[in-house]
Formats: C-alpha cells, structure tokens, sequence
C-alpha cells in the first residue's frame, strides 16, 4: 500500500528527479496545484494567472519511508527563503509550498517546517507555504520524468 504527497519546490523537472532516486518513493508525476483554474495547461500556469504551482505528486511506501522524511528531504531540494522564486524562475507558479493531503500530513508539514525554522539551517526566513491543494492536475506528458527523457541523471 502506497501513500502520496504533494511538494512545489520551483520547476517540477529538477524536483522530480530527485524525489525519484529516494528510497521508498515508488512513483512520482509533475502537475498544478494550489490553484483555481479546471484543468490548466502549462501555458496557462506558466503566465501565473491561475494560482497553480508546479508541483510534485510523490508515491511512496510507508514501510520505507515517511512523510516527514520527505518533508525534511524536500527543504534540502530548493531554496525554500525565496518566495514566489527558485533561482532563475520568477513568479508564484515556482514557489516553495507543501500541500498536505489531509490533517495528518498537515500537522507533519507543519512540525517540519518549525524544525527548520528552530534550527537556523537557512540564513533568511523560510517563506515556504502551507496550503490546501485543491486537486491535482497532471501536467501534459512531455513533462513527466523530463530531465530523464533527456538523459540526465
């Protein structure tokens, strides 16, 4: 049996290459999340008028791994003190988010995030969100599993 997550780190790309190679993660796919728009193409989220993050869905085995492990692991994967921003893309489409997937996960993602606040790993303010994630959408498919297509590693 399998558990999902929900992580907006800046480009899905990147992101998603990386929740791949941890152990106990069994499936991952690119997508939108955090926005209001049915159904919105890359374009469309692209603009940043949709309230959409690029976003992660992360399938993994419990057994394996935890949700607060991959919390943990998701703000060693980005910057999360740039808001709206993860390097050289700009705008709230790329910010740095975690969309809990019921009260459980919201009260891990919660607890995380004050641990790293608490421990002064970053030196400006953490500006990662907490959000309800409305559905997910799956991004088209050229996106899913992109750097790898690519033959990057």
């Amino acid at each position: 049996m399998t558990e999902e997550a929900l992580f907006a780190a800046g480009c899905f790309w990147g992101v998603e290459a990386a929740f791949r190679r941890l152990p106990g993660v069994v499936e991952t796919a690119v997508g939108y999340a955090g926005g209001t728009t049915p159904d919105p193409t890359y374009e469309q989220v692209c603009a940043g008028g949709t309230g959409h993050a690029e976003t992660v869905r992360v399938r993994y085995d419990p057994a394996r791994t935890s949700y607060a492990d991959l919390v943990r692991e998701f703000f060693r994967l980005h910057d999360p003190t740039q808001k709206d921003r993860q390097g050289p893309d700009v705008g709230p489409q790329y910010r740095s988010a975690l969309f809990p997937l019921g009260p459980e996960q919201a009260a891990t993602a919660r607890a995380v995030r004050q641990a790293e606040v608490d421990a002064g790993h970053h030196a400006a303010p953490v500006a990662t969100t907490i959000e309800n994630p409305g559905p997910f959408h799956p991004a088209e498919d050229y996106h899913q599993q992109y750097l790898e297509k690519r033959g990057y590693r």
